[in-house]
Formats: structure tokens, C-alpha cells, sequence
């Protein structure tokens, strides 16, 4: 009798991301995850939703938003919150741990940044008004070089 070779193969980058979040890995919420992974700017809930729409996949609104929501409470990914209070999401690759972004208000191009000025700062106002365990957000909106130019 031959003996049959199984040869596991490495679950794809999604599957990770999903199983992190700690809800049960659905081929919808594995789908959102591979969206949020291949894109590079960052995305509203809905036109994430409408790449999943587009390129066939049966997934609901709510799904997308509870499965960003997931990721994003994790650190899987960042949530920016733009002018218009709309909150946008991407996976932010090049910096690991705590980092701020610098965005275009015309085009949305991102530059990720970190502030030890900013880190020690906050440090330090929460010490003298006595306040433990704090989180900040920053995010800086101007123009480009390239859409200043124009």
C-alpha cells in the first residue's frame, strides 16, 4: 500500500489577521482582510465594500465594518479619521508599534512618522494632571509638494 504525502501549506496572510481579531474565520471576514491587505491608501468602510462588491464576493456592509472595527482595535490596522469625520482604514506596513501620518487633504497620500517630541510631551502633561494608562492619536493634514504645486 502507498503511503500518501500530505503537504501542509501556510495559511494565507488573511487567515491570520481574521484568527488575531478573535471572531470565527469566515470566508467574508478573510475577504475583507485580503482587501485591507493588498491596498495601499487608506479606505472607507464602503469603498472597501465596493472592491469586495466588484470583484465578487458576497459579503455584507456590516460585516466589513464590524471586521475593520476588529482589526483596527488590535493594531492590525489604522483608522484615520478624516475633515469630513469619516473614518478610513489601511494596513500601515513600513512602521511597526505607535506612529502618527502625515496626509494630503487633496490626494490622501500618507506618510507614516513618528514624534518623540510629541511622545515625551504627552508623557509629561499626563503626569502633572495625574493621569495613568494614556493613548493619543495625530494625525497632520496639509498639501503635498505635488498638489501644492498645482
Amino acid at each position: 500500500m502507498a503511503r500518501q504525502v500530505v503537504r501542509k501549506t501556510a495559511a494565507p496572510p488573511e487567515h491570520h489577521v481574521v484568527s488575531r481579531i478573535g471572531q470565527r474565520s469566515t470566508k467574508q471576514r478573510s475577504a475583507v482582510a485580503a482587501v485591507i491587505l493588498d491596498i495601499e491608501d487608506f479606505r472607507s468602510a464602503q469603498e472597501i465594500y465596493d472592491i469586495l462588491k466588484s470583484s465578487g464576493e458576497n459579503v455584507g456592509l456590516t460585516t466589513v465594518y464590524r471586521s475593520l472595527q476588529a482589526m483596527a482595535a488590535i493594531g492590525e490596522i489604522d483608522v484615520l479619521v478624516n475633515a469630513e469625520g469619516e473614518a478610513r482604514y489601511r494596513r500601515c506596513g513600513q512602521r511597526s508599534g505607535h506612529h502618527h501620518h502625515l496626509v494630503c487633504r487633496e490626494c490622501g497620500f500618507t506618510v507614516e512618522i513618528e514624534g518623540p517630541i510629541v511622545e515625551s510631551w504627552t508623557q509629561k502633561i499626563a503626569r502633572q494632571e495625574g493621569f495613568v494608562d494614556i493613548t493619543h492619536t495625530l494625525d497632520i493634514f496639509g498639501l503635498c509638494a505635488t498638489c501644492a504645486r498645482n
